[in-house]
């Protein structure tokens, strides 16, 4: 995993992350984590001081209802949003700390990210639209990065829709491309936002299976639903309820 430091002449550079073994658990650390928005009725606390940790390889659910700050989360965990106060480290890495270039090059090659509503781009293929996050990081030459989006449309079963736009395919599919451009630049985290609010049960099903597999190969996977039945089925479960979360497992 790569990290982000500035040298002494403030020249931005990658770094290595420290290894696995000489990071002290969690992997993923939120602490005392308040988001604040200001509105023309005042101050609305949308997050109040979560203190939460993940731990590498897990399948971490967190469940809520609608507005309970399940998003506001995603986007301070993923770097979307800036918190208010408080602190999120990764591996050692300050988050909090990182401004918007090194995070968005931090997050491009350690986090993949997957929305409800797939957030793919319709004027692509499928293919370009894996192709993107490689791009923006540089991390495969342009020959390599072709044949790994095509390994990975392959992977959830969509080799044969590769040159489609999305707007050909289903909803399923669709989250299947989304899962697939998650993995582009292999990064260690997936964060999921209500990844199966939109499909029917059967393709949600699917699509969970698919997630387990990718833990089982080692990814630590972040997923907020409001779906509390899902919640035997992770390997660690959170409850966030008007901005404050309790572990539940």
């Amino acid at each position: 995993m790569l990290g982000i430091q500035n040298s002494e002449d403030g020249v931005m550079a990658v770094m290595p992350m420290q290894d696995a073994a000489h990071t002290p658990e969690p992997m993923f650390r939120l602490q005392d984590v308040t988001k604040v928005y200001e509105t023309a009725a005042g101050s609305f606390p949308a997050l109040k001081g979560i203190t939460v940790g993940f731990k590498r390889g897990e399948f971490v659910g967190i469940v809520g209802k609608s507005g309970a700050g399940k998003s506001t989360l995603v986007n301070m965990m993923t770097g979307v949003d800036h918190l208010t106060s408080g602190e999120i480290w990764v591996d050692g890495m300050a988050l909090h700390a990182l401004d918007e270039n090194q995070m968005a090059l931090w997050r491009g090659r350690n986090i993949g990210v997957i929305y409800q509503t797939f957030e793919l781009l319709p004027q692509l293929s499928l293919l370009d639209n894996v192709l993107l996050p490689m791009d923006f990081c540089g991390l495969y030459k342009p020959r390599e990065s072709a044949a790994r989006a095509q390994q990975l449309l392959t992977q959830v079963g969509l080799e044969e829709h590769m040159n489609k736009p999305p707007t050909r395919i289903s909803g399923g599919q669709q989250q299947r491309v989304a899962i697939a451009r998650a993995l582009a630049n292999d990064p260690p985290i997936i964060v999921a936002d209500e990844p199966t609010g939109n499909l029917d049960s059967v393709t949600a099903e699917a699509i969970f299976e698919l997630f387990e597999g990718l833990v089982a190969q080692g990814k630590t996977i972040v997923m907020v639903t409001h779906d509390a039945s899902l919640a035997q089925r992770f390997t660690h479960l959170y409850r966030i309820a008007d901005g404050e979360i309790m572990d539940e497992a």
